[in-house]
C-alpha cells in the first residue's frame, strides 16, 4: 500500500532548506578556519569570493535534492501552472515589498544595495550578490514547504503559515549569526511578509522568487 503523503513530509523539506542554509556555518567556523589557517575576519578576497562559492554550490546541491523529492515522491511540484493572479493582489504584494525595502532603508541608513557596492566593489559585490540569489532559493523553499506542512495539518490556506516557520528558522537564526536580537528580529520581520508575498503571488514560484529576491537583495 502506497503510504499517505502527510504534512511532515513537508515540514522535513523546510528544515532541509533550512538545515542546508546551516551548512555555511560549518564551512564559515570550523573547516574553512582550519584550511587558511585564520578566522572569517582575515580572510582576503580570494578566500571570501571562494567561500561564496563553495556554498552556493553547496546550497544549489541542496535545493536540487529538495525539488527532486518533492516532486517524485511526493507528487508535489512547484512549478505547476498557477492561477491567474488579481490585480488587487499584485498591488498588495507591491505594499508588502515597499514595507520590506522601507525596513531594509532603515535598517543599513541607505539602499542596501548601493551600500555593499560601495563598500565591496565591483568582484566581490558580483560574487556577493550570486551568493544572495541561492540563498534566496533556500529560504523561499522554506516557505513554500513550511506553507504546505501546515495547510496539510490544519487545512486553511489563507494563512501565511511559510512565513510564520522562515521566520522562527531563517529570520531568527540571525540572531545567532550576526550577534544581535534586532537583526534577528528584522529578519523575521521580513521573512513573515516574504511569506505573505508567496501567497498573494498565489503560490507562483517564479512571481514569488522575483518578488523576494527584490525584497532580499535591495
Amino acid at each position: 500500500m502506497e503510504r499517505q503523503i502527510k504534512g511532515r513530509d513537508f515540514i522535513l523539506l523546510a528544515l532541509t532548506a533550512f538545515g542546508g542554509l546551516g551548512i555555511e556555518a560549518i564551512y564559515a567556523y570550523a573547516l574553512e578556519p582550519l584550511i587558511y589557517g585564520a578566522g572569517m575576519e582575515e580572510w582576503g578576497t580570494g578566500q571570501i569570493i571562494a567561500h561564496w562559492c563553495i556554498t552556493c554550490v553547496t546550497w544549489c546541491l541542496v535545493a536540487i535534492y529538495i525539488l527532486w523529492k518533492s516532486k517524485h515522491k511526493y507528487g508535489f511540484d512547484l512549478f505547476m501552472k498557477a492561477e491567474r493572479i488579481p490585480v488587487w493582489k499584485w498591488i498588495a504584494a507591491f505594499c508588502c515589498v515597499a514595507f520590506v525595502l522601507f525596513f531594509n532603508w532603515f535598517d543599513w541608513g541607505g539602499i542596501k544595495i548601493v551600500l555593499e557596492f560601495q563598500k565591496l566593489g565591483i568582484l566581490k559585490f558580483c560574487f556577493q550578490y550570486l551568493y544572495y540569489a541561492v540563498e534566496t532559493v533556500l529560504f523561499t523553499l522554506i516557505i513554500v514547504y513550511g506553507q504546505k506542512a501546515c495547510e496539510t495539518w490544519f487545512h486553511k490556506e489563507n494563512i501565511p503559515y511559510g512565513g510564520i516557520v522562515v521566520a522562527l528558522t531563517w529570520g531568527m537564526a540571525h540572531w545567532f549569526t550576526k550577534g544581535s536580537l534586532w537583526t534577528g528580529i528584522g529578519s523575521a520581520i521580513c521573512g513573515f511578509s516574504y511569506g505573505i508575498v508567496y501567497l498573494l503571488m498565489n503560490r507562483n514560484i517564479r512571481w514569488s522568487y522575483l518578488l523576494l529576491l527584490i525584497m532580499f537583495c535591495l
